[in-house]
């Protein structure tokens, strides 16, 4: 058996979404905060265009990180 090497569900990429008490998702509020479970990286976003910003960013930083690391 051979293993990946790179992993489908990698941990840099693992992410804690707490909704803000006043979050309302079946109505389409969506408030509160995204944090990177590896670094600790905390989002807060108000809506989900800003989520949506907040996870894109991040996986920006990661995509990064990781070409860096392989040169």
């Amino acid at each position: 058996m051979i293993l990946a090497t790179h992993p489908n569900y990698p941990n840099a990429r693992a992410y804690v979404l707490k909704l803000h008490r006043d979050a309302r998702p079946a109505q389409g509020k969506l408030i509160g905060r995204l944090e990177n479970v590896t670094t600790g990286e905390q989002f807060v976003f108000g809506n989900a265009e800003e989520l949506l910003a907040c996870l894109s960013r991040d996986g920006t930083r990661i995509k990064h990180e990781e070409h860096s690391h392989a040169e």
